[in-house]
């Protein structure tokens, strides 16, 4: 099993870390990118949308959408 990479991040002034499996950072660089954006501003999109869910859970599950579209 891969092991998780942490990326730090601003949310609402408030520094937080997400830890990811690496292939699910590549999507969701893949996703800004697509949207012209920066991963930090894909991030905090993400966040608005989450609910009560998990951020790095919306994460995986923004990017597997992402990935399935493709």
């Amino acid at each position: 099993m891969p092991s998780l990479k942490k990326r730090s991040v601003l949310l609402s002034g408030h520094a937080t870390s997400i830890a990811l499996e690496p292939e699910f950072w590549a999507v969701l660089d893949a996703m800004a990118e697509a949207r012209g954006s920066s991963l930090a501003q894909l991030i905090v999109s993400i966040d608005r949308g989450r609910g009560e869910r998990p951020l790095a859970s919306a994460c995986r599950v923004a990017a597997l959408a992402f990935a399935s579209d493709r």
